[in-house]
């Protein structure tokens, strides 16, 4: 199987090195697709480093920034942020024939329309996945907690999109990820959502781990009701749910308790968070079901003027740069 993974961040690498096969061959090869030429010539340098449970182990995997040197593969796991998704697929139709199977990887339920938005040359999957995983520095992955990866489509898939989507399955488990296919991913992805709405922006907001979510009353009360209304949200969208989405965010803040979140990460490193496609997806759904959701939009209000405080403040500081540069000239 020829897989091109996009996107060098905590679950591209984490994905990349696991799946890395001991030889690459034409008909067995696996690439890791960056969009930024500079980190991925310091990435085909250095390799991408794995490290759980005090091992680390580093695996030479060719990275490029050039869709072309890879050319069309069975499969492509999407492992950008979703606001970056548009961009993306544009980007990588070198890699895409219409048998390629493109296994989107996002937080929240913004993606789930991408190839209509896109007009998506390929075969379009989803997927759920819990692993945990810490980008420590670029290049060096920290993968802090097992989970598993669900996969499937939205609509019914034909024999051999089927088949190959349970190959990959079964490769992802080769490799130590647990994986399975999944007959309804769409709930799957509203159970991830659950949890990612309950934790990502409160974790954000107080610079706190998962754990420590719960050793506050006023982080805590936030939580269960945020993941109250986006539970509202799914019953009113006909969303099957197995377990109960509250208990399941607190078990995964206790599983989870020094986990770094996706968006606390985005926050420390001042980068855009995907608060638009979690908190903010539940507010849009809601708004069309005419559910009230104060709380999420609450969330997303604040995160976002977080953002815009980071943004300027990082804007002030280039201008004073390019300023103080001119005096000295």
């Amino acid at each position: 199987m020829r897989i091109a993974i996009v996107g060098p961040g905590s679950l591209g690498c984490l994905f990349a090195a696991l799946l890395f096969p001991k030889e690459q061959s034409e008909d067995n090869s696996l690439w890791l697709l960056d969009h930024t030429p500079d980190r991925a010539h310091f990435l085909n340098t250095q390799g991408i480093l794995y490290e759980a449970d005090g091992d680390q182990r580093r695996s030479m995997i060719p990275v490029t920034a050039n869709p072309l040197e890879i050319g069309p593969v069975d499969v492509v796991l999407v492992c950008v942020k979703a606001h970056a998704l548009p961009a993306c697929v544009h980007s990588c139709k070198p890699l895409l024939s219409p048998q390629t199977l493109v296994v989107f990887l996002q937080n929240g339920i913004g993606h789930l329309e991408i190839q209509a938005q896109t007009n998506l040359p390929a075969i379009p999957a989803f997927a759920s996945s819990s692993e945990g995983a810490t980008l420590m520095a670029p290049g060096q992955v920290f993968h802090a907690g097992q989970g598993m990866t669900h996969l499937g489509f939205l609509h019914n898939p034909t024999e051999p999109q089927q088949q190959l989507l349970s190959t990959l399955a079964h490769k992802l488990q080769q490799a130590g990820l647990s994986s399975s296919l999944s007959p309804d991913i769409r709930s799957q992805l509203w159970a991830k959502l659950f949890i990612n709405a309950g934790i990502n922006p409160l974790t954000a907001l107080y610079n706190r781990t998962n754990g420590q979510l719960l050793t506050s009353c006023a982080a805590r009360s936030r939580l269960k009701n945020i993941v109250r209304e986006a539970e509202a949200v799914a019953r009113a969208s006909n969303i099957a749910i197995d377990t109960d989405p509250l208990q399941a965010t607190l078990a995964v803040c206790k599983k989870t308790t020094t986990n770094i979140s996706s968006m606390l990460q985005d926050r420390r490193h001042k980068r855009p968070t995907e608060i638009d496609a979690i908190n903010g997806a539940v507010v849009r759904e809601g708004k069309r079901l005419g559910i009230a959701t104060p709380f999420n939009e609450e969330a997303v209000q604040q995160i976002k003027k977080m953002e815009d405080e980071y943004l300027n403040t990082s804007r002030t500081r280039m201008r004073t740069s390019t300023e103080a540069g001119t005096e000295r000239t």
